[in-house]
């Protein structure tokens, strides 16, 4: 039977990184990395490297092939950590027990304590802000203001979201099911299914915004700051949301060490590192906010201007995921 193209990747980069054994800095000087977020980690790793003289053998896969493959190497794991994208992946991962405990005032001062699991199980290390974003020739910003108002019949033909599989609509609907309770938010999220063109993807909400198909939208913030790194002129606008209620929904890139690390002081180093002298490495490839209050954000991002962050914290939505997958069905959000 042909192995999918996903699988031999990952397969191959198992291969590879079997092969280099430790053949790092000194003596076993290297922690391995097993990460489901895909952006721009080689120049952090590196850094990383050069400054401690540790180095990183990492693997990228999808989340659940990845945690399938920590559960089944049981204690001969290779990874010492564990690292994705989206609260709902990581709270996944620890209820699963796939993480150890972390005691460090390092990583409690840099990292507020919504954006970190409360048993130290896992941190998050950049911001990706989920928000509603329009064009700014068919909606003056005033007609904007909150998630559920999309829901409204005025948005009818004129909202493109993307669609109920995707992790990122998962975790703002589980925000939802947290702030607003059960029976409001399968109201909101009926109403946008009434109201909204579903598309695949976040750069597809943004592109038929831009064509004129949609009017409104709700994407993570760094698409639109890639398509504007490439055109200055692109034609759609941030809004922060809820501004006067619960604030900006807010998902985390994070990580952990793994339940069977071999080497699990290494391991909370770079976690360590990532947080405070390497956030801006790990955050800059692909404009996401730092998780470190006193790391700035790059400047294209930063023009998007300040904004109020919903304090509720990632793991309790993280939580929320089956419910948020199971309300969305019940909404008919497809």
């Amino acid at each position: 039977m042909p192995v999918p193209a996903r699988r031999l990747l990952v397969l191959l980069s198992v291969l590879a990184l079997l092969a280099s054994g430790c053949s790092g800095f000194g003596d076993d000087q290297v922690v391995r990395v097993y990460s489901g977020r895909h952006y721009d980690l080689e120049t952090a790793f590196e850094q990383f490297a050069d400054e401690t003289g540790t180095s990183v053998e990492f693997l990228y896969g999808s989340d659940a092939e990845l945690r399938e493959r920590i559960v089944a190497e049981g204690e001969d794991t290779l990874a010492d950590v564990y690292m994705t994208v989206d609260a709902g992946n990581l709270a996944l991962a620890a209820d699963e027990g796939l993480f150890q405990p972390i005691e460090s005032e390092i990583l409690d001062e840099a990292v507020p304590e919504n954006l970190r699991d409360p048993d130290g199980l896992w941190y998050g290390l950049s911001l990706r802000a989920r928000t509603i974003v329009y064009d700014p020739a068919d909606v003056d910003p005033s007609e904007l203001s909150t998630y559920d108002a999309l829901a409204e019949p005025e948005w009818a033909g004129r909202l493109c979201l993307r669609r109920s599989t995707n992790v990122y609509t998962q975790s703002l609907v589980a925000s939802l099911i947290a702030n607003e309770g059960q029976e409001r938010a399968l109201e909101i999220v009926t109403g946008w299914a009434d109201n909204a063109r579903i598309l695949n993807n976040d750069v597809a909400i943004l592109e038929n915004i831009a064509a004129g198909s949609c009017d409104v939208g709700i994407t993570n913030h760094y698409y639109l700051a890639r398509l504007l790194e490439d055109d200055p002129d692109f034609p759609v606008e941030v809004f922060w949301a809820n501004q006067d209620t619960t604030g900006v929904h807010v998902n985390v890139s994070g990580a952990g060490v793994t339940a069977e690390a071999d080497d699990p002081e290494l391991a909370q180093e770079l976690i360590e590192w990532l947080a405070t002298d390497g956030q801006e490495a790990f955050v800059s490839g692909n404009h996401e906010y730092p998780v470190n209050p006193d790391v700035a954000p790059d400047e294209l991002i930063a023009d998007f201007g300040d904004f109020t962050v919903d304090p509720l914290n990632a793991a309790e939505f993280g939580s929320l995921n089956a419910e948020a997958i199971q309300l969305m069905a019940e909404a008919g959000y497809e």
